[in-house]
């Protein structure tokens, strides 16, 4: 095996693929990058056994077709740090990769290609074509409110479901829960809903760099693959039945509170200094037009700061987690957020003024 490559060529996708491979792993060429030169493209592979990706690069000069996996981090590093518009000379020796570019040379240690773990996949059944943009946007709406080892597995990801023309994501913690809904764009004729795993929902958000492409979607009941310009990603998915979020939307609601955003996300973060460093609370008391935002710690540290709002409603004392908040006003893309609490002041959605594509609830708390 032996090319010719570009460090600018080479670099992002090297990037991309060193993202997925775990820092730990349980084999030994699970910490390497899977690289095919066949005959006018270079093929990299990384994957940690749950998710996969491979990128293809179109090259003008590959002297020797072949396969190798060489340690992936090892070599992004040299990459990253050789000069801007470097060439690099990549060639299989006996079981050594040398790397040749300028005066510098490098040598590194192989692992065979027919080693690297073949990444099972069953058939596709599904299949719809969406805008990258427009799918990267649902993934940023709704990523921070996914759970963490959770020991209620299916929070540990996101709901895709999809229902003909309609796409809708969905991502809870059990605390709070945040709603993503889109045209796709052309119907597809079938209704289905998929839990992605976490890390592959983060994996896809950086992956996903350029709005005006589009994206080619495949699933079956426990995989999914996404086709990207010159990259093909693939991922298990969670199974399990992800929890009838719906019930929250059929009760009775108070008046809405219209707030200027930038307000309340000041005032809140000003208040929050003071809170419980691990509870983070923050009481609200409505009252008239106004919210009263108050905190207090274990050492008897007090904050408090009134911001007017829009509303006709009824006298309130709620408190939620500060931070939780912080999260669903940021992803508010206007200038003025919408606040509805229940009438039993079980939840509080959060929404866009201008917008409904999206909403966030946020469930109290006591302090």
């Amino acid at each position: 095996m032996k090319l010719i490559i570009s460090k600018n060529q080479l670099l992002p996708a090297l990037q991309q693929i060193v993202s997925v491979i775990e820092k730990r792993h349980t084999l030994p060429i699970l910490a390497n990058v899977l690289m095919e030169a066949r005959q006018d493209q270079l093929v990299m592979t990384g994957t940690d056994t749950e998710i996969q990706l491979i990128t293809q690069l179109r090259l003008d000069t590959i002297e020797q077709t072949g396969d190798i996996t060489v340690p992936a981090r090892k070599f992004l590093d040299i990459v990253r740090l050789l000069p801007g518009d470097a060439d690099i000379r990549f060639e299989v020796i006996d079981d050594k990769v040398k790397l040749t570019s300028g005066r510098a040379r490098f040598s590194l240690s192989t692992l065979p290609a027919e080693h690297y773990p073949d990444f099972n996949e069953s058939e596709y059944e599904s299949q719809f074509l969406i805008n990258a943009g427009k799918f990267k946007k649902g993934l940023d709406k709704t990523v921070f409110c996914m759970a963490s080892q959770d020991v209620r597995y299916y929070l540990n990801g996101l709901l895709l479901h999809i229902s003909n023309a309609r796409l809708k994501m969905v991502a809870s913690d059990g605390h709070r829960l945040s709603i993503f809904e889109d045209d796709i764009g052309q119907p597809t004729g079938f209704e289905s809903r998929i839990i992605i795993p976490r890390k592959a929902v983060q994996e896809l958000g950086r992956l996903l760099d350029d709005a005006d492409a589009e994206l080619s979607i495949q699933f079956s009941a426990n995989t999914l693959r996404v086709y990207y310009k010159d990259a093909v990603f693939s991922s298990k998915l969670i199974d399990a039945k992800f929890p009838d979020f719906g019930k929250v939307f059929n009760q009775a609601f108070m008046s809405p509170l219209r707030v200027q955003k930038q307000l309340l996300r000041d005032a809140l973060t000003r208040v929050a200094i003071l809170s419980n460093e691990k509870y983070k609370g923050v009481s609200f008391d409505i009252r008239n037009d106004a919210i009263k935002l108050s905190a207090h710690n274990p050492e008897h540290d007090e904050a408090e700061e009134e911001i007017l709002v829009d509303s006709s409603g009824e006298a309130l004392s709620i408190s939620f987690n500060a931070q939780y908040m912080l999260d669903a006003l940021s992803n508010v893309d206007g200038e003025r957020a919408t606040l509805t609490i229940a009438s039993n002041a079980s939840s509080c959605f959060i929404e866009d003024e201008e917008s409904s594509q999206y909403r966030f609830i946020v469930m109290p708390m006591r302090i």
